[in-house]
């Protein structure tokens, strides 16, 4: 019995003195490492199995890419550049200078003579937007558009006297008047306006033998020209003054530009 209990008091010495000098246990290494160790540790293997790592190469900054030029810069810069060549070729006409200038001129023409040509096409696909329909340019068109607002402002010119009147300003001195009373008496007559001459200088009219001596008529009405002859629209509604025009006016004109103050808001033609 003592023999077996000195021989398990002997084992446990020994035990105890083997786990005193073992190594304290290593955590359990991953296959790459365990990998990483084989080649590159224990036999050295270097770049050929990759144990020298590679750094990371640093990427350049990305330049930012330039911004498209817009529609009207690039516009812009044909002009610049047509003025550049035509000023080289002006100060120094050299023929290379010279046909320099010729060609791009000619390639900016061959530009504009494309856009016009879509821009007619595009107005033949778009009545709204063709502005000869109202305001015709072409011969037979143009003369029916004439003959049309003729008859139209014919009827709106015999109905004006029934609330508009004219005021016809001359002198017995000014040459301009004996060539305008006549035209002024002739619109008056054929579309029935009551005309009331004034003589500016107090002289009489072979055309309007009952003529008024002006007596500050014109800063009454609000007129500051003192142009002569003149012709003033009087709106009897409103008990305003109309400046119709100044100097010879032809008949026609006169009518159409009576038609226009009466019958047209402003830009409704155009």
């Amino acid at each position: 019995m003592r023999v077996a209990l000195a021989a398990l008091a002997l084992v446990t010495s020994t035990l105890n003195v083997a786990a005193a000098q073992s190594p304290a246990p290593r955590p359990a290494a991953s296959p790459t490492q365990v990998g990483d160790r084989f080649y590159c540790q224990d036999r050295a293997l270097g770049t050929w199995f990759y144990c020298d790592r590679p750094s990371a190469e640093e990427t350049a900054p990305a330049t930012p890419a330039a911004p498209e030029q817009s529609a009207a810069e690039k516009l812009e810069a044909i002009t610049a550049e047509l003025r550049e060549l035509k000023a080289r070729a002006i100060l120094e006409p050299t023929p290379d200078n010279v046909t320099a200038y010729i060609r791009y001129q000619r390639a900016q023409l061959d530009r504009a003579s494309l856009f016009g040509d879509v821009w007619q096409r595009a107005l033949w696909q778009a009545p709204e937007l063709d502005y000869t329909l109202e305001r015709p340019v072409g011969t037979v068109a143009k003369q029916q558009w004439i003959d049309a607002r003729k008859v139209e402002r014919d009827q709106s010119l015999d109905r004006l006297g029934e609330r508009y009147g004219l005021f016809y300003f001359f002198a017995q001195s000014c040459g301009a008047c004996r060539v305008m009373s006549p035209i002024v008496k002739a619109v008056a007559d054929t579309h029935h306006l009551t005309v009331r001459a004034i003589s500016t200088d107090g002289g009489p009219s072979d055309t309007f033998p009952r003529y008024t001596v002006e007596t500050n008529q014109r800063a009454t009405m609000g007129l500051t020209a003192k142009v002569t002859p003149a012709v003033v629209l009087f709106d009897s509604a409103t008990h305003t003054a109309i400046p119709v025009g100044y100097g010879i006016i032809a008949a026609d004109e006169l009518m159409e530009r009576i038609f226009l103050l009466t019958q047209r808001k402003a830009g409704s033609d155009y």
